[in-house]
C-alpha cells in the first residue's frame, strides 16, 4: 500500500524538496497553530457560507470554494506568505523562471455526501502544451482534520513522470490523511483529487498554489485584488500578485490617458503608485534571464 511522507513541520528546505522530487508530495504536520487557523476561519467564514455549491462533477456539486483570499483575511494573506513554502517554491520552480506569483488562493469546502473528484493534475489549468516544464508548486492547508471519511485528498505519489493519459489503479493511490494544521506540498505534475465526504461533518482545506511568473494565473489576481485593495498591501505581497513585472518584457502597460499626461511604458508597480527604477522592462536582472534564455535554445 503506498503512502505519503510526513515530515515535521521544522523540516529543511532540502528535506522538503527531496521527497517532493521524488513522490511529487509531501505533508508538513502541524505547521499552523490554533488562533491562526480559528483567525482565517473568523474572517472568511462569512463568505464560505455565501458561496454556492459547484455546478459540475469535477467542481463538486457539494462543494463550495471560495477566493480572493488575498484581498479579504489577513490570516490568509499570512499562510500565502509563510515563509518554509515559499522558500520551497522558489526552489522547485527557480530552474524555469526569474520569479513566481501566486497562482490560486481559495478554500475548499467539501460537504458531507461530496463524491471523490477525477483523479488529476493541476498544470491541465495550460491544457496539455508545457512539455518539459514544471509550472506550479502547490499546497492545501488542513483547516479541519483531513481523514479517510471526510475526504483527504488523493494523492498518487511517483506520478510525477507519468503520461497524461496513464489511469492509476486503486493500489497507487493514498490519501492524504493529516491533523488540523499541517499542510500538502504537492507539484503540478502529481495525480491527485479530492476525497469522498462519507462523514457527517465538513472538510475545509486552504488551497494556495504559486506558478512561474510568465504564465497566466488561474485565478486572476488583479481581479480579485484589484490596485485599489493591493496599494495597501506590503511590496512583496503585491509582487506576488503579479503587480511587477513577469519577465524582461511581460506585464508593463501604458495609463490610457490623454495625450502627454502619462507614461507610455511602465510596469505594474504603477498602478499601485510604485515607481521601480530598474526593475521593471530594461533592468539588468530582467535582461539577464531573456540572453539566458536565447543562449540556451541556440
Amino acid at each position: 500500500m503506498v503512502q505519503l511522507t510526513t515530515l515535521e513541520a521544522s523540516a529543511s528546505n532540502e528535506e522538503i524538496l527531496e521527497v517532493i522530487h521524488k513522490d511529487g508530495a509531501v505533508i508538513l504536520g502541524d505547521v499552523l497553530d490554533d488562533a491562526s487557523i480559528e483567525q482565517a476561519l473568523e474572517e472568511t467564514m462569512p463568505y464560505i457560507d455565501a458561496t454556492r455549491m459547484g455546478a459540475d462533477q469535477f467542481t463538486g456539486f457539494k462543494t463550495t470554494r471560495t477566493g480572493a483570499l488575498m484581498a479579504r483575511s489577513a490570516a490568509c494573506r499570512e499562510m500565502i506568505m509563510n515563509s518554509k513554502v515559499l522558500d520551497a517554491a522558489k526552489t522547485f520552480l527557480e530552474p524555469y523562471c526569474k520569479r513566481i506569483q501566486l497562482h490560486l488562493g481559495q478554500i475548499i469546502r467539501l460537504m458531507p455526501g461530496q463524491e471523490a473528484q477525477m483523479i488529476h493534475r493541476d498544470r491541465w489549468a495550460w491544457g496539455t502544451y508545457l512539455k518539459d516544464v514544471e509550472p506550479q508548486f502547490n499546497t492545501i492547508w488542513a483547516l479541519t482534520d483531513f481523514t479517510e471519511e471526510n475526504g483527504a485528498t488523493q494523492v498518487v505519489p511517483g506520478s510525477i513522470d507519468w503520461p497524461d493519459k496513464r489511469k492509476p489503479e486503486p493500489d497507487e493511490i493514498c490519501q492524504a490523511v493529516m491533523t488540523r494544521g499541517s499542510a500538502l506540498l504537492y507539484t503540478g505534475s502529481v495525480f491527485h483529487g479530492g476525497g469522498e465526504n462519507r462523514s457527517n461533518g465538513d472538510r475545509i482545506g486552504m488551497n494556495l498554489t504559486y506558478t512561474l511568473a510568465w504564465l497566466r494565473q488561474e485565478e486572476n489576481q488583479y481581479l480579485s485584488c484589484p490596485p485599489e485593495i493591493a496599494r495597501e498591501l506590503p511590496r512583496e505581497m503585491q509582487d506576488l500578485l503579479g503587480y511587477t513585472m513577469g519577465s524582461y518584457a511581460l506585464g508593463y502597460y501604458t495609463p490610457p490617458l490623454p495625450p502627454g499626461e502619462g507614461p507610455e511604458i511602465v510596469g505594474p508597480e504603477h498602478a499601485l503608485g510604485r515607481e521601480v527604477l530598474g526593475e521593471g522592462i530594461g533592468s539588468e536582472a530582467l535582461m539577464d534571464g531573456l540572453m539566458e534564455t536565447i543562449e540556451s535554445s541556440s
